[in-house]
């Protein structure tokens, strides 16, 4: 089979569509397809009525509870006996007009052009990995820090249609501004009549004041006037803000300037709009005129609002102290600018710590990073580091991978139900926005990161406003604990942790089924012990027929851009639980 880039993108643009197809559309069937060349192949066959014609995919490396790994694709006529290999993009291109069938209807008004629009996006994710995958094989990558480990989603979202779309960036932007190829850039600076500033501060310094602390001792430099406020900008946001009427008004009238590129040289962190520099105290996460996956990347005014507000809590409950293996990463601080008849200018920036310097940044890692599907041949950033802690004649893989996932639970997965359990805080830990310090090679200490993703109980209301009363007027953060353990077991448990048991399952590290009874036991201990609504989350992840999964194909079909929704949350869709099934079968063996 060939090996080349586009063969590699195109069979990781299969494997994205067609999960999310199978989680969300058509589990399809089991089958065996009888081989010239060797003994049947384990496939899944999906029924394309809409085209009269079947297709098969063999399943190279099934998964309870992640996403499978595919290898040769069949398709016939329903009329016709005989099946024939056919391409991956053939093979998207026959589920995508099938989904579309099935979820918009054949009269569906637009659908046609919303399923060119979205082969469209397929195509560019193709070709931005086929990209990418060129250039990691020329140039390989450190992963061994923090930036390191965030140039290596190679392969983008596991669970998503369009995994490396960019829509609005072209490619030598990519080059100098995406993650993945290393590229480093100064922040554009503009200078603002002080009557135009809104700004809040939870970090003991006025947010202008962290302004000038990112951009370094170049700060003192900058020409600001008297009553003038610097704001640092992404340069593909100041390009786009320079061409809208009313910045050309404010700079008109002199309330604004845009000054020269400023301060040290920055690089985009995974999520591309938050960049880092090693030397500074501070990462900055702005907007972006890119829409990435399913979403034009946007600070809303209430999630600034809502990092400052969080940033306050945290700071006056007890849990940090009582849980030193866990840090939420605090967004403490934004800055921004009120323009006219406008709720957000675009100049919306959040201020975030940045605990990964001076030596810090070494050995940490999103668990994303960790579990990315590697290139052919080559080794998951997971499996090395299991593999890094046998050894010769020590413990076996499995015994050593087993291990390797306990103290992740330790550290990446209690503690977040915990700080539920205990205050009624549920944060969004996909697997993105979850980080873990494994410089030893072991998971020692989880990090979450993100102010979009606060989840706050209402049966908490009272006591959370009671520490910060500013809570009450961010009414997107409260939720009903029914919500919350929706939400919370796609982003902690089926988005996160599962994750981790696939890639341990498919690098072959240990047996997924183990895995699950080892998750299983662990949350009958925390069902036993927690006091709070941590107890009705462990028993549901292990009771519940079914959890929940975002629903990122159904959300591309129907061209819903779900961070503007008006709850700031996409569609989701039962998934059997592994976890009831094992327990199932646990108590069968009992029995029998």
């Amino acid at each position: 089979m060939s090996d080349t880039s586009e063969h590699v993108a195109e069979m990781a643009a299969f494997r994205s569509f067609a999960n999310g197809y199978l989680r969300e559309i058509d589990a399809g069937i089991g089958v065996r397809h009888a081989l010239a060349d060797g003994p049947p192949a384990a496939c899944v066959e999906w029924a394309l009525p809409d085209q009269r014609a079947l297709l098969r995919a063999e399943l190279r490396s099934p998964s309870l509870c992640g996403a499978h790994g595919f290898g040769r694709l069949w398709t016939r006529q329903v009329h016709e006996p005989r099946w024939r290999l056919t391409a991956p993009m053939e093979a998207i291109q026959l589920l995508l007009r099938e989904a579309y069938a099935r979820v918009e209807g054949p009269e569906s008004q637009g659908a046609r052009g919303r399923e060119l629009a979205l082969l469209g996006r397929i195509l560019d994710s193709y070709r931005e990995t086929a990209r990418q995958v060129a250039l990691r094989r020329r140039e390989p990558l450190d992963e061994t820090d923090f930036i390191g480990a965030e140039r290596a989603l190679l392969f983008g979202h596991w669970l998503h249609p369009t995994p490396k779309s960019r829509h609005g960036l072209t490619d030598w932007q990519a080059r100098r501004y995406g993650p993945e190829e290393g590229g480093t850039f100064q922040l554009a600076v503009f200078a603002a009549d002080r009557s135009l500033v809104r700004q809040d501060s939870a970090a003991g310094r006025a947010a202008e004041t962290i302004a000038l602390d990112l951009l370094g001792e170049d700060a003192a430099t900058l020409p600001l006037r008297s009553g003038e406020v610097a704001l640092p900008m992404h340069p593909l946001q100041a390009e786009a803000l320079l061409l809208q009427l009313p910045v050309e008004a404010a700079m008109a009238s002199g309330a604004l300037r845009l000054l020269r590129p400023c301060g040290p040289r920055f690089a985009a962190t995974s999520s591309l709009r938050t960049v880092y520099a090693p030397e500074a105290a501070w990462m900055a996460k702005f907007s972006l005129p890119v829409t990435l996956t399913n979403s034009l990347r946007v600070n809303r005014l209430a999630e600034l609002q809502a990092g400052v507000a969080m940033a306050r809590l945290l700071a006056r409950l007890p849990f940090t102290a009582s849980v030193p293996h866990f840090h939420v990463i605090a967004d403490p601080a934004y800055l921004t600018l009120t323009l006219p008849g406008r709720e957000e200018s675009g100049f919306e920036t959040v201020f975030r710590e940045n605990p990964f310097r001076d030596g810090s940044e070494r050995g940490i890692a999103a668990i994303a990073a960790l579990t990315a599907e590697p290139l052919p041949g080559q080794l998951s950033l997971l499996e090395r580091l299991v593999r890094g802690l046998c050894t010769p004649g020590g413990e076996r893989p499995a015994t050593v991978a087993h291990r390797w996932f306990e103290l992740y639970l330790d550290c990446c997965v209690e503690p977040v139900i915990a700080l539920y359990d205990r205050h009624g805080i549920a944060l969004e830990a996909h697997q993105q926005n979850a980080l873990v310090d494994v410089s030893s090679g072991w998971p020692t200490r989880g990090f979450y990161r993100d102010n979009q993703g606060f989840y706050l109980s209402e049966a908490a209301r009272p006591r959370l406003e009671a520490l910060v009363p500013e809570l009450s007027g961010i009414s997107s953060l409260f939720f009903d604990d029914q919500e919350i353990r929706r939400r919370l077991s796609y982003y902690l448990v089926v988005n996160q942790l599962f994750s981790v048991v696939a890639r341990l399952g498919q690098d072959g590290l240990a047996n997924e089924a183990d895995l699950l009874t080892r998750l299983a036991a662990r949350l009958e201990r925390i069902g036993r012990e927690a006091r709070g609504p941590g107890r009705a989350f462990a028993r549901a992840l292990l009771d519940a027929p079914v959890l929940f999964t975002k629903a990122n194909l159904r959300t591309r079909l129907q061209d819903r851009d779900e961070l503007a929704s008006g709850d700031g949350c996409g569609l989701y869709r039962p998934l059997p639980n592994p976890l009831a099934k094992i327990r199932e079968r646990a108590l069968d063996a009992l029995a029998s």
